[in-house]
Protein backbone atom coordinates (compact mmCIF):
# COMPACT_ATOMS: atom_id res chain seq x y z
CA UNK A 1 0.00 0.00 0.00
CA UNK A 2 2.83 2.07 1.10
CA UNK A 3 4.30 2.04 -2.65
CA UNK A 4 0.72 2.87 -4.30
CA UNK A 5 0.55 5.88 -2.57
CA UNK A 6 4.10 6.42 -3.92
CA UNK A 7 3.41 6.15 -7.40
CA UNK A 8 0.19 8.55 -7.12
CA UNK A 9 2.25 11.21 -5.44
CA UNK A 10 3.12 13.59 -8.26
CA UNK A 11 6.37 13.15 -9.93
CA UNK A 12 9.25 16.41 -9.28
CA UNK A 13 11.41 15.99 -12.27
CA UNK A 14 14.48 18.46 -12.69
CA UNK A 15 12.31 20.14 -15.19
CA UNK A 16 9.56 20.92 -13.48
CA UNK A 17 11.62 22.46 -10.73
CA UNK A 18 13.32 24.45 -13.24
CA UNK A 19 10.23 25.82 -14.78
CA UNK A 20 8.95 26.08 -11.16
CA UNK A 21 12.23 28.76 -9.80
CA UNK A 22 11.63 30.49 -13.60
CA UNK A 23 8.02 31.71 -12.51
CA UNK A 24 8.81 32.37 -8.70
CA UNK A 25 11.98 34.46 -10.41
CA UNK A 26 9.41 36.31 -12.82
CA UNK A 27 6.92 37.18 -10.16
CA UNK A 28 9.45 38.66 -8.09
CA UNK A 29 10.96 40.68 -10.85
CA UNK A 30 7.46 41.74 -11.62
CA UNK A 31 6.65 42.60 -8.12
CA UNK A 32 10.20 44.83 -8.14
CA UNK A 33 9.43 46.59 -11.23
CA UNK A 34 5.60 47.36 -9.56
CA UNK A 35 7.36 49.16 -7.18
CA UNK A 36 9.37 51.10 -8.56
CA UNK A 37 7.42 51.95 -11.18
CA UNK A 38 4.81 53.10 -8.29
CA UNK A 39 7.81 55.20 -6.69
CA UNK A 40 8.61 56.70 -9.62
CA UNK A 41 4.87 57.61 -10.77
CA UNK A 42 4.54 59.58 -6.91
CA UNK A 43 7.40 61.42 -7.49
CA UNK A 44 6.20 62.68 -10.37
CA UNK A 45 3.35 63.30 -9.11
CA UNK A 46 4.78 65.24 -6.58
CA UNK A 47 6.34 67.57 -8.57
CA UNK A 48 3.63 68.40 -10.92
CA UNK A 49 1.61 69.06 -7.46
CA UNK A 50 4.34 70.65 -5.23
CA UNK A 51 3.74 70.43 -2.05
CA UNK A 52 0.13 69.24 -2.29
CA UNK A 53 1.04 65.99 -3.88
CA UNK A 54 2.25 62.52 -1.79
CA UNK A 55 5.38 63.15 -1.73
CA UNK A 56 6.80 61.30 1.29
CA UNK A 57 4.76 58.38 1.73
CA UNK A 58 6.06 55.23 2.36
CA UNK A 59 5.43 51.74 1.02
CA UNK A 60 2.20 50.73 2.75
CA UNK A 61 1.78 54.30 3.62
CA UNK A 62 -2.39 54.85 3.53
CA UNK A 63 -3.84 58.03 2.70
CA UNK A 64 -5.91 59.86 5.18
CA UNK A 65 -9.01 61.34 4.45
CA UNK A 66 -10.20 64.64 5.94
CA UNK A 67 -13.09 66.61 6.17
CA UNK A 68 -11.83 70.04 4.52
CA UNK A 69 -14.46 73.12 5.42
CA UNK A 70 -14.87 76.57 3.61
CA UNK A 71 -15.96 78.81 5.43
CA UNK A 72 -16.79 82.32 4.43
CA UNK A 73 -14.50 85.42 6.03
CA UNK A 74 -16.73 86.67 8.85
CA UNK A 75 -15.43 89.36 9.03
CA UNK A 76 -15.64 91.11 5.80
CA UNK A 77 -18.93 89.48 5.26
CA UNK A 78 -19.92 91.34 8.39
CA UNK A 79 -18.56 94.54 7.29
CA UNK A 80 -20.42 94.59 3.77
CA UNK A 81 -23.50 94.01 5.22
CA UNK A 82 -22.94 96.73 7.99
CA UNK A 83 -21.57 99.03 5.17
CA UNK A 84 -23.48 98.74 2.07
CA UNK A 85 -26.55 99.68 3.11
CA UNK A 86 -25.30 103.24 3.66
CA UNK A 87 -23.37 103.11 -0.04
CA UNK A 88 -25.17 104.59 -3.11
CA UNK A 89 -24.42 104.70 -6.92
CA UNK A 90 -24.54 108.16 -8.25
CA UNK A 91 -25.51 109.24 -12.40
CA UNK A 92 -25.51 112.02 -14.18
CA UNK A 93 -25.90 114.01 -17.07
CA UNK A 94 -23.08 115.86 -18.68
CA UNK A 95 -23.74 117.76 -21.87
CA UNK A 96 -21.05 117.64 -24.52
CA UNK A 97 -20.36 120.26 -27.06
CA UNK A 98 -18.33 119.20 -30.63
CA UNK A 99 -18.50 119.58 -34.42
CA UNK A 100 -21.63 117.61 -34.45
CA UNK A 101 -23.66 119.16 -32.28
CA UNK A 102 -24.22 118.89 -28.54
CA UNK A 103 -25.21 115.58 -27.13
CA UNK A 104 -25.41 114.06 -23.46
CA UNK A 105 -23.08 111.58 -21.90
CA UNK A 106 -23.90 109.58 -18.65
CA UNK A 107 -21.44 109.83 -15.47
CA UNK A 108 -21.39 107.60 -12.72
CA UNK A 109 -19.78 107.39 -9.23
CA UNK A 110 -19.92 106.25 -5.87
CA UNK A 111 -20.92 107.95 -2.52
CA UNK A 112 -21.84 107.12 1.31
CA UNK A 113 -25.03 108.23 3.06
CA UNK A 114 -23.62 110.39 6.22
CA UNK A 115 -26.74 111.61 8.10
CA UNK A 116 -30.24 109.70 8.48
CA UNK A 117 -31.87 112.81 6.09
CA UNK A 118 -29.96 111.56 3.20
CA UNK A 119 -26.52 113.93 2.81
CA UNK A 120 -24.53 111.83 1.01
CA UNK A 121 -20.41 112.28 0.89
CA UNK A 122 -18.65 111.70 -2.57
CA UNK A 123 -16.18 113.20 -4.70
CA UNK A 124 -16.32 116.54 -6.13
CA UNK A 125 -15.02 115.31 -9.51
CA UNK A 126 -18.21 112.77 -9.36
CA UNK A 127 -20.44 115.92 -9.21
CA UNK A 128 -18.26 118.33 -12.38
CA UNK A 129 -19.64 119.21 -15.49
CA UNK A 130 -23.38 117.38 -14.44
CA UNK A 131 -26.57 119.10 -15.68
CA UNK A 132 -29.62 119.19 -14.08
CA UNK A 133 -29.97 116.72 -11.03
CA UNK A 134 -28.39 113.44 -10.25
CA UNK A 135 -30.11 109.79 -9.50
CA UNK A 136 -28.85 108.10 -6.80
CA UNK A 137 -29.87 104.71 -6.07
CA UNK A 138 -29.68 102.99 -2.51
CA UNK A 139 -28.46 99.42 -2.15
CA UNK A 140 -32.29 97.78 -2.07
CA UNK A 141 -32.58 99.55 -5.15
CA UNK A 142 -34.62 102.74 -3.96
CA UNK A 143 -34.39 105.25 -6.41
CA UNK A 144 -34.11 109.32 -5.34
CA UNK A 145 -33.38 112.54 -7.09
CA UNK A 146 -30.32 114.60 -5.67
CA UNK A 147 -28.40 117.78 -6.53
CA UNK A 148 -25.42 119.44 -4.65
CA UNK A 149 -25.77 120.76 -1.20
CA UNK A 150 -21.87 121.43 -1.12
CA UNK A 151 -18.31 121.65 -2.46
CA UNK A 152 -15.06 121.46 -1.29
CA UNK A 153 -12.36 124.16 -2.07
CA UNK A 154 -9.42 122.56 -1.03
CA UNK A 155 -10.26 118.89 -1.21
CA UNK A 156 -12.14 116.44 -3.83
CA UNK A 157 -15.10 116.38 -1.71
CA UNK A 158 -18.61 117.12 -2.79
CA UNK A 159 -21.98 116.83 -0.67
CA UNK A 160 -25.33 115.71 -2.53
CA UNK A 161 -28.24 116.09 -0.98
CA UNK A 162 -31.20 113.38 -1.90
CA UNK A 163 -34.38 114.75 -2.23
CA UNK A 164 -37.82 113.14 0.46
CA UNK A 165 -35.41 110.76 1.83
CA UNK A 166 -35.91 110.08 5.63
CA UNK A 167 -34.58 107.47 7.91
CA UNK A 168 -31.35 106.24 6.32
CA UNK A 169 -29.21 104.56 7.34
CA UNK A 170 -25.62 106.17 8.24
CA UNK A 171 -22.51 105.28 8.21
CA UNK A 172 -19.94 104.99 10.97
CA UNK A 173 -16.98 107.40 10.46
CA UNK A 174 -13.19 106.57 11.80
CA UNK A 175 -9.87 107.69 12.76
CA UNK A 176 -8.04 108.46 9.87
CA UNK A 177 -5.16 109.68 11.65
CA UNK A 178 -4.45 106.27 13.37
CA UNK A 179 -4.06 104.31 10.26
CA UNK A 180 -0.89 101.82 10.53
CA UNK A 181 0.42 100.45 6.88
CA UNK A 182 -0.40 97.27 6.46
CA UNK A 183 -3.73 97.61 8.20
CA UNK A 184 -6.82 95.55 6.29
CA UNK A 185 -9.34 97.54 4.01
CA UNK A 186 -12.47 96.66 2.43
CA UNK A 187 -13.16 99.01 -0.70
CA UNK A 188 -16.89 99.68 -1.73
CA UNK A 189 -18.67 101.08 -4.68
CA UNK A 190 -20.34 101.08 -8.10
CA UNK A 191 -17.39 99.46 -10.31
CA UNK A 192 -17.27 100.61 -13.73
CA UNK A 193 -20.73 102.26 -13.17
CA UNK A 194 -22.85 98.85 -13.74
CA UNK A 195 -21.58 96.63 -10.78
CA UNK A 196 -23.42 98.06 -8.02
CA UNK A 197 -21.83 97.83 -4.74
CA UNK A 198 -18.54 96.02 -5.37
CA UNK A 199 -16.03 94.69 -2.80
CA UNK A 200 -12.67 94.09 -2.85
CA UNK A 201 -10.26 93.55 0.16
CA UNK A 202 -6.49 94.88 0.85
CA UNK A 203 -4.19 96.69 3.10
CA UNK A 204 -3.16 100.12 3.64
CA UNK A 205 -0.14 100.46 1.23
CA UNK A 206 0.57 104.02 2.80
CA UNK A 207 0.14 107.12 4.40
CA UNK A 208 0.68 110.77 3.95
CA UNK A 209 1.16 110.51 -0.25
CA UNK A 210 1.36 113.98 -1.85
CA UNK A 211 -0.64 112.91 -5.55
CA UNK A 212 -0.37 114.75 -8.41
CA UNK A 213 -3.40 115.11 -10.43
CA UNK A 214 -4.88 116.90 -13.57
CA UNK A 215 -3.71 116.91 -17.28
CA UNK A 216 0.05 118.04 -17.51
CA UNK A 217 -0.25 118.45 -21.24
CA UNK A 218 -2.14 121.89 -20.43
CA UNK A 219 -0.54 122.89 -17.10
CA UNK A 220 -3.89 122.07 -15.37
CA UNK A 221 -2.10 120.29 -12.69
CA UNK A 222 -2.90 120.15 -8.85
CA UNK A 223 -1.69 118.03 -5.72
CA UNK A 224 -3.89 116.01 -3.27
CA UNK A 225 -1.74 116.07 0.00
CA UNK A 226 -2.00 113.62 2.80
CA UNK A 227 -3.42 110.77 0.58
CA UNK A 228 -3.80 107.29 2.14
CA UNK A 229 -2.96 104.42 -0.89
CA UNK A 230 -4.54 101.37 -0.61
CA UNK A 231 -3.93 97.87 -3.14
CA UNK A 232 -7.61 97.20 -2.42
CA UNK A 233 -8.59 97.29 -6.33
CA UNK A 234 -10.22 100.62 -7.37
CA UNK A 235 -11.92 101.24 -10.64
CA UNK A 236 -13.73 103.67 -12.54
CA UNK A 237 -17.14 104.22 -10.69
CA UNK A 238 -15.38 103.70 -7.71
CA UNK A 239 -14.69 107.21 -7.05
CA UNK A 240 -16.47 108.64 -3.95
CA UNK A 241 -16.92 105.28 -2.12
CA UNK A 242 -15.86 104.72 0.86
CA UNK A 243 -12.62 102.41 1.94
CA UNK A 244 -13.84 100.76 5.29
CA UNK A 245 -11.51 99.35 8.48
CA UNK A 246 -12.21 95.96 9.85
CA UNK A 247 -14.43 97.56 12.54
CA UNK A 248 -16.91 99.10 9.59
CA UNK A 249 -15.86 102.50 9.85
CA UNK A 250 -15.17 104.57 6.84
CA UNK A 251 -11.84 105.46 7.39
CA UNK A 252 -11.41 107.30 3.44
CA UNK A 253 -12.91 108.62 0.31
CA UNK A 254 -11.90 106.35 -2.62
CA UNK A 255 -10.75 109.42 -5.02
CA UNK A 256 -7.92 107.79 -7.54
CA UNK A 257 -5.72 105.59 -8.98
CA UNK A 258 -2.17 105.45 -10.76
CA UNK A 259 -3.01 104.06 -13.90
CA UNK A 260 1.09 103.25 -14.38
CA UNK A 261 0.89 100.97 -11.98
CA UNK A 262 -1.06 97.61 -10.60
CA UNK A 263 -3.45 98.14 -7.58
CA UNK A 264 -2.05 101.50 -6.71
CA UNK A 265 -5.47 103.50 -5.25
CA UNK A 266 -6.00 106.44 -3.11
CA UNK A 267 -8.62 107.60 -0.68
CA UNK A 268 -8.47 110.82 0.72
CA UNK A 269 -8.68 110.70 4.76
CA UNK A 270 -11.91 110.81 6.17
CA UNK A 271 -10.81 112.95 9.41
CA UNK A 272 -10.95 115.57 6.13
CA UNK A 273 -14.01 114.88 5.48
CA UNK A 274 -15.29 115.00 8.79
CA UNK A 275 -14.18 118.44 9.26
CA UNK A 276 -16.19 119.19 5.97
CA UNK A 277 -19.22 117.46 6.94
CA UNK A 278 -19.12 119.67 9.99
CA UNK A 279 -18.81 122.62 7.95
CA UNK A 280 -21.74 121.92 5.96
CA UNK A 281 -23.90 121.02 8.83
CA UNK A 282 -23.25 124.17 10.96
CA UNK A 283 -23.14 126.78 7.78
CA UNK A 284 -24.55 124.79 4.91
CA UNK A 285 -21.05 124.89 3.14
CA UNK A 286 -17.47 124.19 3.39
CA UNK A 287 -15.14 126.37 4.79
CA UNK A 288 -11.54 126.13 4.87
CA UNK A 289 -9.11 128.38 6.13
CA UNK A 290 -6.37 129.03 3.33
CA UNK A 291 -2.98 131.19 2.92
CA UNK A 292 -4.37 132.28 -0.50
CA UNK A 293 -1.15 131.18 -2.85
CA UNK A 294 0.38 129.12 -4.93
CA UNK A 295 3.24 127.30 -4.35
CA UNK A 296 5.36 123.88 -4.94
CA UNK A 297 6.74 121.94 -2.32
CA UNK A 298 10.18 121.33 -2.16
CA UNK A 299 12.56 118.35 -2.53
CA UNK A 300 16.25 118.09 -2.61
CA UNK A 301 16.48 117.62 -6.20
CA UNK A 302 14.58 120.47 -7.08
CA UNK A 303 16.33 122.61 -4.22
CA UNK A 304 19.66 121.39 -5.62
CA UNK A 305 18.82 122.45 -9.38
CA UNK A 306 17.56 125.56 -8.63
CA UNK A 307 20.64 125.95 -5.81
CA UNK A 308 18.36 127.06 -2.82
CA UNK A 309 19.33 127.51 0.49
CA UNK A 310 17.08 125.17 1.66
CA UNK A 311 15.39 121.34 0.83
CA UNK A 312 12.55 121.42 2.44
CA UNK A 313 9.91 123.81 2.61
CA UNK A 314 6.70 125.27 0.39
CA UNK A 315 7.97 127.87 -2.60
CA UNK A 316 5.29 130.82 -3.59
CA UNK A 317 5.70 129.82 -7.11
CA UNK A 318 2.98 129.69 -10.11
CA UNK A 319 3.63 127.30 -13.03
CA UNK A 320 0.87 129.53 -14.66
CA UNK A 321 0.00 132.86 -16.12
CA UNK A 322 -2.36 133.43 -12.89
CA UNK A 323 -0.02 135.36 -9.99
CA UNK A 324 1.53 132.86 -7.44
CA UNK A 325 -0.39 135.32 -4.30
CA UNK A 326 -4.03 135.83 -4.59
CA UNK A 327 -4.50 139.79 -4.56
CA UNK A 328 -6.72 140.54 -1.13
CA UNK A 329 -5.81 136.98 0.26
CA UNK A 330 -3.91 136.55 3.64
CA UNK A 331 -0.62 135.83 1.85
CA UNK A 332 -1.21 139.19 0.40
CA UNK A 333 -1.95 141.26 3.51
CA UNK A 334 0.87 139.68 5.40
CA UNK A 335 3.49 140.77 2.70
CA UNK A 336 4.48 137.74 1.48
CA UNK A 337 6.29 137.57 -1.94
CA UNK A 338 6.96 135.53 -5.12
CA UNK A 339 9.97 132.97 -4.28
CA UNK A 340 8.97 132.98 -0.49
CA UNK A 341 9.78 129.75 0.66
CA UNK A 342 7.64 129.02 3.96
CA UNK A 343 9.56 126.25 6.33
CA UNK A 344 7.14 126.22 9.10
CA UNK A 345 4.14 127.28 10.70
CA UNK A 346 4.45 127.82 14.01
CA UNK A 347 6.40 124.81 15.39
CA UNK A 348 5.39 122.58 12.87
CA UNK A 349 7.87 122.01 10.08
CA UNK A 350 6.96 122.05 6.58
CA UNK A 351 8.34 118.56 5.05
CA UNK A 352 7.66 115.65 2.86
CA UNK A 353 4.66 114.09 5.31
CA UNK A 354 3.42 117.03 6.62
CA UNK A 355 3.06 119.89 3.55
CA UNK A 356 1.41 123.11 4.07
CA UNK A 357 -1.81 122.79 2.96
CA UNK A 358 -2.04 120.04 5.39
CA UNK A 359 -0.54 121.92 8.49
CA UNK A 360 -3.20 125.16 7.18
CA UNK A 361 -5.95 122.87 7.50
CA UNK A 362 -5.04 122.15 11.25
CA UNK A 363 -6.53 125.73 12.08
CA UNK A 364 -9.55 127.58 11.70
CA UNK A 365 -10.81 130.70 9.54
CA UNK A 366 -9.52 133.79 11.16
CA UNK A 367 -6.54 132.00 13.18
CA UNK A 368 -3.24 133.96 13.51
CA UNK A 369 -0.12 132.32 12.77
CA UNK A 370 3.34 132.61 12.58
CA UNK A 371 5.37 131.48 9.35
CA UNK A 372 8.70 130.80 9.20
CA UNK A 373 10.06 132.28 5.59
CA UNK A 374 13.49 132.30 3.66
CA UNK A 375 13.78 135.50 1.90
CA UNK A 376 16.60 136.50 -0.03
CA UNK A 377 18.59 133.35 1.74
CA UNK A 378 17.33 134.81 5.45
CA UNK A 379 15.14 133.54 7.89
CA UNK A 380 12.04 135.84 8.80
CA UNK A 381 8.97 135.46 10.40
CA UNK A 382 5.85 136.65 8.79
CA UNK A 383 2.37 137.47 10.78
CA UNK A 384 -0.30 135.97 9.00
CA UNK A 385 -4.12 135.61 9.63
CA UNK A 386 -5.58 133.27 7.92
CA UNK A 387 -8.34 133.69 5.57
CA UNK A 388 -11.35 131.85 4.31
CA UNK A 389 -12.32 130.01 0.94
CA UNK A 390 -15.49 128.12 0.58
Amino acid sequence: MGEDLKKDKPDISSKNKTNAESIKALLAVSIITSLLFGMLGGYVFSKIEGNGGISGLTVGSVLKKDTVSVTVNSDVSDIVKKVSQSVVSITGEHLTNNFFGTYSQKSSGTGFIVNENGLVMTNKHVTEGASGNFIVYTNDGTEYTAKIKATDPVYDIAFLELSNAKGLKAVDLGDSDVLQVGEPVVAIGNALGQYQNTVTGGIISGVGRALPVGDSGDGNVSTLDNVLQTDAAINPGNSGGPLVNRAGQVIGINTAIDQSGQNIGFAIPINVGKSALASVEKNGYVSRPVLGISYVGLTKELASRNKLSVSEGALIYSGTNTPSIKSGSAADKAGLKDGDIITKINNDKIDSKHTLTQLVQKYNVGDSTMLTVIRDNKEIKVNVKLGEIK
